[in-house]
């Protein structure tokens, strides 16, 4: 009964066998996706689903180049983000960043291996590009105990046998972040290890057609997340029973729904609590005509991160002058700094040419100017000209990158702070702002 239920539910029954972006239209495939929720909002939308075999190909003929570009015999991941970009499988994501048991090699020649939890390597078969399902990668002392330098041994001796035969013999190996008793097997093997995480964050930098059109998706069932916990903080607060939690459980709640994954912090502030920025949501109280700001750091459909920030004043008052100049000039911020966002433009530039926060904001302004985005927030790292470090970041923006733009703008003793943060797309010719949802109309003076 279960095979045969597997066989005919499915997710959206006006579909057939596949759905619009390639995968299989059952309710019980393997691979997560999204929910016919969102596939129904985007539809609406008008959205164009991305095609996920071909965007799994981009990610794979990608990371190759770059292995080969290098010069390398292969590249080991061992970061749960980074095998969802070799693979686009997943397992038990979180809990895979604290206990690393899966880990993924792919070779020169293309040939990939992933190793999975021992009970798992089903997880991976949907995709074609992945040759090989093994297990052992587990280093972690938890799970191996004293005898953790034997299993150590066991992987880097097939990683040397798999390099030997896919990766020309090189003994130049990429890895990216690796246990301790797995970078010294690997060194007993012969192997020269090196910087995995440049490889990758240069490889996932510039996004494929598809990847692009997965963020469009995952963009607007985010913002359609938010506007939900607007709606429910909007009309709870009133009442003077509602807490930081409740609002932010809301955004949990409608991501999850929309076949979204989890949320990598919890920042969302409210009142005095806004500033300094950072402390993360709690069971506080928010009161009637005060500031709420957050910060989305989402994962959401198709494993895309969301990155936006907004602040809303909830009240039945006005807000105060000084907390709708902040709001002003914050938005003055990011809209004059992504003017400056196009192909061949150097990241140093975009440090050096900042629109400047008033002298009132300095101190607490952003940790960077703006940041790369895509799994997860991701390289470049754009940082303020005085944090800047010369030489770290001495690369031209290209085509295909995403950006999220930045600004914190919290008066020094200040009682709140102005979040707000934009996901932008670089084009052949500019920039593209993929965030649509609208500021505040109260903090804007309206």
């Amino acid at each position: 009964m279960n095979q045969h239920y597997s066989q005919t539910r499915k997710i959206d029954p006006a579909k057939g066998a596949f759905l619009d972006d390639g995968t299989p239209n059952d309710a019980n495939r393997v691979e997560i996706g999204p929910t016919r929720l969102a596939f129904s909002e985007w539809e609406a939308a008008g959205l164009t689903l991305p095609n996920l075999p071909a965007m799994r190909e981009y990610r794979w003929r990608r990371l190759t180049r770059h292995i080969v570009d290098r010069g390398y015999g292969g590249l080991l991941m061992f970061d749960p983000l980074n095998i969802r970009y070799a693979t686009d499988s997943t397992n038990m994501q979180l809990w895979n960043t604290h206990n690393p048991f899966r880990a993924v090699l792919l070779c020169a020649d293309g040939y990939m291996v992933m190793w999975d939890y021992k009970n798992s390597p089903f997880l991976s078969e949907f995709n074609p590009l992945v040759r090989e399902q093994r297990s052992g990668a587990d280093l972690f002392y938890f799970d191996r105990g004293d005898k953790v330098g034997v299993a150590a041994d066991v992987l880097a001796n097939e990683v040397r046998e798999l390099i030997a035969e896919h990766g020309g013999g090189e003994k130049r190996l990429a890895v990216d972040k690796i246990m301790l008793h797995g970078l010294r097997a690997l060194e007993r093997q012969g192997f020269e290890v090196m910087d995995g995480e440049e490889v990758t964050e240069k490889s996932r930098a510039v996004k494929g057609p598809d990847e692009i059109l997965a963020m469009r998706c995952a963009s607007h069932a985010c913002e359609t997340a938010v506007h939900k916990m607007e709606c429910f903080a909007r009309e709870t607060i009133p009442g003077g029973n509602t807490s930081e939690d409740d609002i932010w459980a809301v955004l949990h709640a409608e991501n999850i729904k929309r076949g979204g994954e989890w949320i990598e912090t919890r920042l969302l502030a409210s009142g005095p609590r806004t500033n300094p920025w950072f402390q993360e949501c709690g069971p506080r109280i928010v009161r009637n005509n005060e500031i709420v700001a957050f910060d989305t750091d989402l994962i959401g459909s198709y494993g895309i991160c969301i990155d936006i920030s907004r602040t809303w004043w909830i009240g039945d008052e006005k807000p105060r002058p000084d907390m709708i100049y902040a709001m002003q000039h914050g938005v003055e911020h990011i809209q004059t700094n992504m003017q400056m966002l196009k192909p061949g433009v150097m990241i140093p530039e975009l440090s050096a040419n900042t629109h400047v926060l008033d002298a009132q904001f300095q101190k607490g302004k952003y940790g960077c100017l703006m940041h790369g985005v895509g799994l997860c927030d991701e390289w470049p790292l754009v940082a303020y000209p005085d944090h800047a470090v010369e030489g770290a970041y001495d690369y031209p923006l290209e085509a295909g990158m995403v950006l999220c733009v930045e600004a914190l703008v919290q008066p020094e003793g200040g009682d709140f702070a102005i979040k707000l943060e934009d996901q932008v797309l670089i084009t052949e010719d500019g920039f593209e702002n993929l965030t649509t949802y609208p500021f505040d109309a109260a903090l804007m003076g309206s």
